[in-house]
């Protein structure tokens, strides 16, 4: 039997429960799908900072690294073939999600999610034992895809596990887990790169097998979601069993209901793709496609992918970048943990405005330092250098407490069940497409722009958090399967949505339309 803490879930009085055990080490299981994602940010970001690993994939970058004088600091990292290797899991997962998205929705998460860890798995073997670019790229694929399907089903996992009351905290998870990941890769990475024989970088992308065996052994014994139980196999007494088990109480009638009902709706609906682009969905639609977007257009992975190539651009030693990383993914994972212990209480909307100001302040003090001192040869005095580093550390903890958690939150938490896994899937796709354009781009960006890329990012974060301001609504506490409401009660988009119902209940009614 679950047992219990003394602390009651239900959203306006609506649901009841408690946060169970169970739940909780369910949840725990699952977010290893956040693990294996920022395992593998980490570790491409550090191996490709390291001699040994560029000098037998990537000679051409190690020789503008170490033995070209000429070349600005800005483009000694600039490599088709290097950002290649990095954006090479995200067209991988891409094209993953799509599938990820019918297997989610007809099998349910938890056989996403092992298909997830399994493909990780498979990659980590590869990448570690590359002989080629050919076996490192064919690795990276096989992460992808584990990405692809980790990232599809783990989000929606949490969310539909969690008492809503506390679906932010449990849903926060996810990144927070993420950012584990890229801090132990990272830890990895600064140990690995002192190992003589210059092979440290194969146990640095091997090690990623630890996460991915233990969301595909975890993924065997997770229980499947009530929605997933209702949606597939049409259990709403196993549903029912199971929301008692993770909410600790007999009393899950009104949840249920509300599954059941939307279930119903599914029913009729054969092409969840077509539908969600029916006017009724259109705020869903455009949170599926804008928040993923902008999540990317932070400027985020340049640091993720990219930070000990940054820091010795900048004029860092290669254990002292590797070491400037560990340091920021400490940031990154605090931050996210605040945000788990706040975003149920402050909201989303907050959170996201002031992350918003925290990261363009610190993205313009980034790009003035640079565009004023760090010319394109030589590097930074060791005194601007750490000035840099502290306001890389400011952004990663806006980041972190904002549009990091928040960017995979919202969007798991706004569909209705009906387009919930397509819903999803536009959102991980969306996600993928522009973390290749920023993973393929960025390297060349800072070529050509150089400290200008700090300004072009921030101005998107200048953007984004207009854009949150203005057409965002909160989300916090309510139900997932009430969330219509907060559209029908936001300035913007109860016009919309109310046409749309005018219309419909007209056509209802209307003698010559039916």
């Amino acid at each position: 039997m679950a047992g219990g803490f003394a602390v009651t879930s239900a959203a306006e009085g609506n649901y009841n429960g408690n946060i169970t055990w169970f739940v909780i080490l369910s949840c725990l299981m699952a977010a290893m799908g956040g693990v294996i994602f920022g395992y593998d940010i980490g570790i491409s970001g550090g191996v490709t900072s390291m001699d040994s690993f560029l000098k037998r994939f990537f000679h051409e970058v190690y020789i503008k690294m170490n033995e070209d004088t000429k070349i600005s600091n800005y483009c000694k990292f600039d490599s088709q073939l290097l950002t290649s290797f990095t954006s090479s899991l995200y067209i991988a997962g891409l094209f993953a999600s799509f599938f990820a998205s019918f297997v989610t929705r007809v099998f349910g998460r938890k056989p996403s999610m092992l298909i997830g860890g399994a493909a990780f798995l498979a990659g980590s073997a590869l990448g570690g034992a590359a002989a080629n670019v050919f076996m490192l790229i064919l690795g990276r694929a096989l992460l992808g895809v584990g990405v692809g399907f980790a990232n599809q089903s783990v989000p929606l996992y949490l969310s539909e596990m969690a008492p809503p009351r506390y679906r932010g905290a449990f849903n926060n998870g996810f990144q927070f887990s993420l950012g584990i990941g890229a801090l132990s890769a990272n830890l990895i990475n600064y140990g690995t790169q002192k190992i003589k024989g210059g092979w440290g970088w194969r146990v640095s992308l091997a090690m990623g097998a630890v996460p991915a065996s233990i969301l595909t052994l975890g993924a065997l014994f997770l229980p499947e979601t009530p929605n997933s139980l209702i949606q597939s196999h049409n259990g709403a007494e196993k549903a029912k069993s199971m929301l008692q088990l993770v909410r600790g109480t007999p009393s899950v009638q009104a949840e249920l209901d509300d599954l059941v009902k939307a279930n119903l709706n599914i029913k009729a609906i054969r092409q969840p793709f077509r539908t969600i682009t029916q006017e009724k969905y259109r705020p869903q639609l455009v949170m599926a496609i804008a928040i993923p977007f902008f999540q990317q257009v932070t400027g985020i992975n340049v640091i993720g992918f990219y930070a000990p190539v940054l820091f010795r651009a900048i004029g860092l030693g290669e254990s002292v970048s590797l070491m400037s990383a560990v340091v920021t993914g400490v940031i990154g994972c605090s931050s996210t943990f605040i945000s788990m212990l706040i975003v149920d209480k402050l909201g989303r909307r907050r959170l996201f405005l002031v992350g918003g100001i925290q990261m363009l302040a610190s993205q313009v003090m980034v790009g003035g330092i640079m565009a004023a001192k760090l010319g394109d040869h030589g590097g930074l005095s060791k005194g601007y250098a750490y000035v840099v580093l502290l306001s890389i550390c400011i952004y990663v903890a806006g980041f972190g407490w904002s549009w990091g958690p928040l960017g995979w939150l919202v969007p798991s938490e706004i569909y209705p069940l009906e387009i919930r896994s397509a819903g999803q899937s536009i959102t991980v796709a969306v996600s993928f497409v522009f973390t290749i354009a920023v993973a393929q781009t960025s390297l060349a960006m800072l070529c050509h722009l150089k400290s200008g890329i700090f300004f072009f990012f921030g101005g998107w974060v200048a953007v984004m958090t207009a854009f949150v301001y203005l057409l965002l609504p909160e989300t916090k506490n309510i139900p997932i399967e009430q969330m219509d409401r907060v559209w029908r009660e936001h300035w913007f988009w109860k016009r919309i949505v109310d046409q749309e119902n005018e219309t419909s209940s007209w056509k209802d009614h209307d003698p010559v339309s039916a």
